[in-house]
């Protein structure tokens, strides 16, 4: 594991700028003085006229970080990645990604960094969109899951590759089996347990489950969106921007740039080399990743790869991130389902949750597993909760829904006739830590 800086920024005016935004020279300059007023009075307009019914992101952003500053920067890269208006997706996405990060949190941040000589690696003081250093697998996330599953070889377990799970058997509230396809064999095969671990999306298990399940609760999860995903890899001789040393120009060294422009399609950009010089085979070469965010049906994921790949170049050329020509190779990889939505039916969750939570033996973790946004080390966490459960003899699953959940909103108050998704887990995680 590799000791990563973190650093991201967004490009905006073709010009890139800290994130979280610093109050520098450079911000200003970049901005332009009347811009910077505009964000400071929205900003104190925020503070003491905010918006009191908090329920849409847009609402959440501008209570925050002011209206002026959340059309700069916020808008239009969050609707690139959900396809919506933010005033139509649930401030639950806020509170679960950016969580207590707002302006006066990122000032915070800065002046106490000036005066710190050191930081544990933890950071448990520091908001996590203000982590400033993270670990890292030499050859990438993968290799997290190639050691893994040697592990579980070792120990005596079996992974099957290439498999669909095609039911799931219910009896008595408790799952039986699942029946599984095999694509390498061309077989069907029925495998049994005693527990049952699952990370596939919500939709997908309640469509395979062989169990009478409620209308109400089918309707929830059929209403529940995924935002779909695709990367284009670039290998390139070069960058048009860089970072200025005083040794000269210099490969930038952001993890990832967030695309603010609204005259392209793409939503962020990626440097491999900054996350770990081991993934690029000609350390002369730049390798970076572009990301796009779509549904299924959108015309942008059935565009072929060559198709893709020109999209993607045409893109970065025009906004003045690189020169077409210095491209060298490509690749494309689509991901479906990569991120669960906080709209659709999402408004009802706990009516599945409800439901589904009955099922004693089943734990739903991960991403796609809760239909929760949550980061990769929290969809890790909640599985290791979920085997603790297990080996302690626990039968109830708050705290699992509890992973990831800010104490500070744990003590909030809410009455059962206001409760959506999130306040439920908020009284599942008080629960869960009183116990």
């Amino acid at each position: 594991m590799l000791v990563r800086r973190r650093k991201s920024r967004i490009y905006f005016l073709r010009k890139c700028f800290d994130y979280p935004l610093r109050l520098s020279c450079d911000t200003v300059m970049n901005l332009g003085f009347l811009r910077v007023i505009r964000i400071g009075l929205s900003y104190l307009r925020a503070r003491v006229f905010p918006i009191r019914q908090e329920k849409t992101l847009e609402a959440f952003f501008i209570n925050r970080f002011g209206a002026e500053l959340y059309r700069l920067f916020f808008k239009s890269y969050t609707e690139k990645v959900w396809g919506v208006p933010c005033e139509r997706i649930s401030a639950s996405w806020g509170v679960q990604r950016i969580k207590g990060l707002s302006i006066l949190k990122a000032l915070s941040n800065a002046v106490s960094r000036l005066f710190r000589r050191s930081q544990d690696m933890r950071q448990k003081d520091v908001e996590t969109s203000l982590v400033e250093k993270f670990l890292y697998p030499k050859y990438g996330p993968g290799q997290m899951w190639d050691t893994c599953a040697r592990k579980v070889s070792a120990m005596g377990g079996e992974i099957r590759m290439q498999c669909s799970v095609r039911n799931i058997h219910i009896e008595n509230d408790r799952v039986t089996a699942v029946t599984i396809w095999n694509d390498a064999s061309g077989c069907e095969e029925t495998l049994q347990g005693d527990y049952f671990f699952s990370t596939m999306p919500i939709k997908d298990l309640i469509r395979g489950m062989e169990t009478q399940v409620p209308d109400k609760v089918r309707e929830v999860s059929e209403g529940l969106i995924y935002r779909d995903f695709i990367t284009v890899g670039l290998l390139l001789d070069d960058l048009k921007i860089h970072d200025h040393t005083p040794q000269g120009k210099r490969l930038i060294s952001d993890n990832w740039i967030y695309i603010q422009e609204p005259d392209v399609l793409v939503g962020r950009l990626q440097v491999f080399n900054n996350w770990s010089p081991y993934m690029v085979a000609d350390r002369s070469k730049v390798w970076i990743g572009l990301e796009y965010f779509c549904f299924e049906v959108d015309d942008l994921w059935k565009l072929s790869d060559e198709e893709m790949t020109k999209l993607a170049i045409e893109e970065l050329a025009r906004i003045g991130i690189i020169e077409a020509t210095q491209v060298r190779d490509h690749t494309v990889i689509r991901m479906p389902k990569t991120y669960p939505a906080y709209f659709g039916s999402y408004d009802r969750f706990d009516e599945l949750w409800e439901w589904i939570d009955r099922v004693e033996n089943l734990f739903l973790v991960g991403r796609n597993g809760m239909h929760r946004y949550n980061n990769q080390d929290h969809s890790m966490l909640t599985a290791m909760v979920a085997v603790d459960n297990i080996i302690a003899g626990q039968h109830d699953k708050s705290n699992i829904w509890g992973v990831n959940t800010e104490q500070e909103y744990l003590e909030e108050r809410v009455r059962p006739a206001d409760r959506g998704p999130l306040q439920k887990e908020r009284s599942l995680s008080r629960r869960a830590i009183a116990s």
